[in-house]
């Protein structure tokens, strides 16, 4: 420790730092040298698997939230590796939740067979079949979170969401589409199940005993269930079934017109890509506040959540009503083509997410595109829909240093974990601003093509070939260039590495301009804002003081650099005062109106952890709430983007 002191002079201060700083090196001779890592799970194959997997899966436990596995397994003598899945299609990311099998005990014959976890890969279990055995059994469990604290709860006494890639092991050293397995689930009584799967035989679809027919590995993973005590399903077209679970039987009620515009989602659907890549589509649709949220994609069914009042509060709840087009076009956009490098032949294979600008970014734009266009939200919806996302990535201040391609890392690098400041840090941005990549590219065709081509002409040419196929296709940098280029001739590849690969200090908003609106900010949110605001039971003033506020005062997030960040403003703060009167949101909103265009500050007490302080926000700007503003007379490329295909 070195102390400050008018005796302590400076030639000894001097000489005490100069001896603190001197660290000798270590003298002793031992030094360890590290020891090799041998990787000696068998690469997968793509042979099939010998036999067939019976797995049965017991689901009635709703009260403690466990499932129960018996799996039965071909073997023959000799090393044996089980994985369980790990690099999870959908989360781009090794994602699988091993933390939750408990109880792992395998047989043959009645004796029990030691079993070794790989001391590397957490997710292999190492074991020895004797001699003379041609099948073993494996038990387990998969403990459901009980409270949202403990990871995404998957069963409520209301309902169940059964992943299977949760509930199985595996054998190492094969494709994954050449494991057959015989699935079969138990179900509490009176209860309704949907899936992609089909039963192998009759089945009530209420509660008991459900076989599906055998499966490979790859489909059964990709065809979740939904279960539940309150249920009602409903065609949408000859192929498609709306599939609904909620936690009370009012939840349920549907209007003739809500019906029709879900019927419209699927023919618009059609009319866009041209084919259809499944030979039948189940939407798993939860209205629940009690079973966790979710929003996956498959090739046959999407699992989808929303708020209970999703159709019973129908014109309150626009924000988040694109889910089901945007997991639904993953259908085509995803499940049907996918980027070269983020296919894998098994799920420990590690995935790379190269193209998410595709994946994800195309299908938030056709995802938007299409709830405009089936009704799921109005145009005035849909466009303060974009006006949000022009606004969140043009006033971004982590595009200052991050390019758009580094954050296909993010779901690898951070799987959703709150963050501190994620307008600095950058999350997940291939989604929102690939629309806007997607959007100027749309404006461009339309533009060079004189009306008579646009993004549509890619999407049908790209995602609707091979109708009825439900395998994989794959493509890469140069296939997007090319397809582009079928369309509209036009320097795509560099149009591309310019928005993906470059930090850029603005926002694309090119395509906004083109179809004839600019971004402005007013004095009052829109209904779509409102819809957010309500949902996320908080209220959103990033474009002004630069933050969010929820129940009892809670700062959620603070934009880097803004007035409430410079003034000491973290998240987790919580708001007290406002200039000496008890906060409420409704007199926040009323303080900044009221400093508008003067030189005072916006005087708030806080109190962050155990302390109280009192900060002045620098902001006379007022409320500032995003908005598209028409530019011009005549037609919009915008609107007729947005128009309902014919």
């Amino acid at each position: 420790m070195i102390r400050s002191s008018a005796a302590f002079g400076l030639a000894a201060l001097l000489a005490t730092a100069a001896s603190a700083q001197v660290d000798p090196a270590p003298t002793g001779t031992s030094k360890p040298q590290p020891l090799p890592i041998v990787d000696t799970i068998a690469p997968p194959k793509d042979v099939p698997y010998p036999g067939t997997i019976t797995l049965k899966v017991d689901a009635t436990d709703i009260i403690h939230g466990v499932f129960r596995m018996t799996e039965t397994i071909p073997v023959s003598a000799g090393p044996l590796t089980l994985l369980f899945p790990k690099w999870l299609p959908g989360a781009h990311a090794p994602s699988g939740v091993i933390d939750k099998l408990a109880g792992l005990v395998i047989t043959a014959d009645g004796k029990t067979i030691p079993w070794k976890r790989d001391m590397v890969d957490v997710f292999a279990f190492h074991l020895d079949v004797p001699a003379g055995t041609t099948q073993i059994t494996a038990t387990f469990q998969y403990l459901s979170p009980t409270a949202e604290n403990q990871g995404r709860v998957v069963m409520t006494p209301e309902m169940l969401n059964l992943q299977w890639d949760s509930v199985a092991l595996y054998p190492a050293g094969y494709y994954t589409r050449g494991i057959t397995f015989k699935p079969s689930a138990i179900y509490p009584d009176g209860w309704t199940s949907a899936t992609a799967l089909r039963p192998s035989g009759p089945s009530t679809a209420k509660g008991g005993l459900v076989d599906y027919a055998p499966v490979a590995f790859d489909t059964l993973v990709d065809s979740p269930v939904f279960a539940g005590k309150y249920a009602r399903s409903e065609v949408l077209s000859p192929k498609v079934t709306l599939n609904v679970f909620a936690d009370k039987p009012a939840n349920l009620e549907i209007t003739p017109e809500e019906l029709k515009i879900h019927k419209d989602l699927v023919d618009q659907a059609t009319k866009l890509y041209g084919a259809q890549h499944y030979d039948h589509y189940d939407f798993l649709l939860a209205l629940t506040d009690r079973l966790g949220g979710i929003g996956l994609e498959h090739h046959r069914s999407s699992e989808n959540s929303h708020d209970t009042d999703y159709f019973t509060k129908w014109k309150d709840n626009a924000s988040g009503r694109d889910l089901l087009a945007h997991e639904y076009t993953h259908s085509w956009d995803g499940k049907f083509r996918r980027g070269a490098d983020l296919w894998t032949p098994d799920y420990r294979t590690p995935m790379r997410n190269t193209y998410l600008w595709v994946y994800e970014g195309q299908t938030q734009f056709w995802g938007k595109v299409l709830a405009a266009r089936s009704g799921l939200m109005s145009q005035d919806e849909a466009r303060d829909a974009l006006a949000a996302t022009a606004a969140s990535y043009e006033y971004l201040p982590g595009r200052a240093w991050r390019p758009l391609i580094d954050t296909v890392n993010d779901e690898i690098i951070n799987p959703r974990r709150p963050m501190a400041y994620r307008s600095y840090s950058r999350f997940e941005d291939y989604y929102e601003e690939g629309q806007l990549i997607w959007l100027e590219a749309d404006s461009i065709i339309r533009e060079k093509s004189g009306g008579k081509k646009s993004l549509d002409d890619f999407a049908r040419a790209f995602f609707g070939v091979k109708d009825g196929d439900w395998g994989e296709l794959t493509y890469d940098f140069d296939e997007v260039v090319a397809t582009l280029n079928t369309v509209q001739p036009y320097d795509w590849a560099t149009f591309l590495h310019d928005r993906v690969d470059t930090v850029r200090p603005h926002a694309p908003l090119e395509g906004i301009t083109r179809g004839g609106y600019k971004l402005v900010f007013t004095e009052e949110p829109g209904s779509y804002w409102s819809s957010g605001e309500r949902k996320r039971k908080s209220i959103n003033l990033t474009y002004s003081i630069g933050i969010t506020v929820g129940k009892d005062g809670a700062v959620g997030s603070v934009m880097w650099d803004s007035p409430a960040f410079n003034a000491g403003i973290t998240p987790g703060t919580k708001l007290l005062a406002i200039s000496g009167q008890a906060y409420s949101d409704d007199d926040l909103k009323d303080a900044i109106k009221a400093a508008k265009g003067k030189t005072m500050p916006i005087q708030l007490l806080i109190k962050q952890g155990d302390s109280f302080r009192t900060v002045d926000v620098a902001w006379n700007g007022g409320l500032r709430y995003p908005h598209l503003e028409r530019t011009a007379k005549g037609p919009s490329s915008l609107d007729a983007l947005y128009a309902p295909r014919k």
